[in-house]
């Protein structure tokens, strides 16, 4: 009896835990076997997305067998602690030097000694160190020239931005006190990016700086950074003592842009831009939880003295610039694993494979005869669409969205930004993991989803 209650303890199969509720709020009494619990944990995320069908998410959900290896022998590590792992230290540091040669600053600049950045976790903390990066550097110009930076009632900072930004610049704003000044979109037209003349006008001695948002949430559009460099060049010229800089939030299209043509010069190339963050997670190919910020040169204008904090390296000492302190190093070893595998070859076929991809989705969807695309990703990799205006039917979106979710597809319907909130989309994200095999399924369930609608509506 003893053998038989031992075999059932190794597997759920029998067990006294495959017939209990999973916990929820109390921790269970008694440990159980390992086996029991990593099977119970699997049948509880059973429902969950398949990875491959998930069209809704821009983060990574699969990587190659050696870089799965790769992280999990590093998960135990302390990417914080530098001189106990300083192996991962000169990973992390070859990373962000690649990444910023990547975006045009010259192979001859070396990293640390003439420009600098970091990895975060994930692009919300890399936005957080964009915006304090301007927010300080306002702070010591304001200050040189007798602005009173306490006195928020007239001199309260402000940043400037277009409406299809991402969550986290709200947050950074209401955190550290800053006015969002939003450009907003423009209702009944297909005004989706920044309006650079409406950015300029609302830019006086309390603006930080403006943030170009390239590669738009929303919608897969992107803010001309260029046009945007070159009014901001005008206006510092005429405004010498108080001048601003250009954040550029490329959280997916930083991987992804470099790669492919179509692109306008929207990185360092351009004078103004002075600091750029990137998700590693997305276009980089990692897992999800890692992301990065460069700035164009490593002085105290560009990342000021009360962002670098002096941690312990090899017997000297190297600056700690992000928010959050100790974290994995698995995710920095899955990008350098990713950028010495691919290689600039391996990443422009990779990225020119996603975009065949995705404008052959929009020619799909267009062919349905059901929708307007409002971008076809024959520039991001981002397909967004909503119902023709002169289509009758009796369902929307959302009641697309379900029918998909039905044939296991995750594709999100919502509504755009304030100001266009009344219309509402439908968007696939096409990453480095979806092949045109994968594309050819979701195609044919597309058009059985939108033979259900129909005989479910009428």
């Amino acid at each position: 009896m003893a053998d038989i209650n031992d075999a059932l303890e190794q597997n759920w199969l029998g067990s006294v835990e495959s017939g209990e509720h999973l916990p929820e709020e109390e921790m269970p009494e008694k440990a159980m076997n390992p086996n029991v619990a990593e099977q119970l944990i699997q049948h509880f995320r059973l429902n969950e997305a398949k990875a491959n069908q998930n069209l809704a998410t821009f983060c990574s959900t699969q990587m190659e067998p050696q870089a799965d290896k790769l992280m999990a022998s590093a998960m135990n590590t302390n990417a914080i602690d530098k001189s106990e792992y300083p192996k991962t230290a000169a990973m992390e540091d070859r990373c962000a030097a690649m990444i910023g040669h990547m975006w045009g600053i010259p192979e001859d600049e070396k990293f640390r000694k003439d420009f600098i950045g970091t990895s975060t976790v994930g692009s919300s903390e890399a936005c957080m160190l964009g915006g304090l990066s301007m927010l300080f550097s306002w702070k010591h110009r304001a200050k040189a020239n007798g602005i009173d930076i306490d006195d928020l009632h007239n001199h309260k900072p402000n940043m400037i931005i277009g409406s299809g930004y991402q969550v986290v610049w709200e947050k950074f704003c209401t955190y550290w006190n800053v006015e969002m000044r939003q450009v907003k979109l423009e209702h009944g037209t297909n005004e989706s990016s920044l309006n650079i003349e409406k950015a300029m006008s609302l830019v006086d001695e309390n603006t930080i700086g403006i943030v170009a948002v390239f590669g738009i949430t929303f919608t897969g559009e992107i803010d001309d950074v260029q046009a945007l460099d070159a009014e901001v060049t005008k206006y510092n010229e005429a405004h010498k003592d108080m001048p601003i800089k250009i954040h550029v939030d490329a959280a997916y299209n930083g991987f992804f842009a470099p790669w492919v043509d179509g692109f306008k010069p929207w990185d360092f190339r351009l004078k103004n831009v002075a600091s750029i963050n990137v998700s590693g997670h997305k276009y980089g190919m990692v897992y999800p939880g890692l992301g990065w910020t460069i700035w164009r040169k490593n002085d105290y204008e560009h990342l000021p003295k009360e962002m670098r904090f002096s941690v312990p390296y090899l017997g000297g000492s190297v600056d700690s610039i992000a928010i959050n302190f100790s974290h994995s190093g698995a995710h920095i070893v899955g990008q350098y694993y990713n950028l010495i595998r691919f290689g600039k070859e391996g990443f422009r076929a990779v990225m020119e494979n996603v975009r065949k991809v995705s404008t052959h989705i929009s020619e799909v969807l267009k062919a349905t005869g059901y929708f307007e695309m409002i971008t076809d990703g024959s520039l991001l990799p981002i397909n967004t669409w909503k119902l023709r205006d002169d289509v009758d039917v009796k369902w929307n979106l959302y009641d697309m969205e379900d029918a998909l979710r039905s044939y296991g597809w995750q594709v999100p319907a919502y509504p755009l930004p304030k100001d266009r909130d009344d219309e509402t989309v439908e968007r696939i994200v096409v990453r480095p993991g979806m092949s045109m095999t994968i594309a050819d399924d979701f195609a044919e369930d597309l058009n059985q989803a939108i033979d259900d609608l129909n005989k479910k509506f009428n």
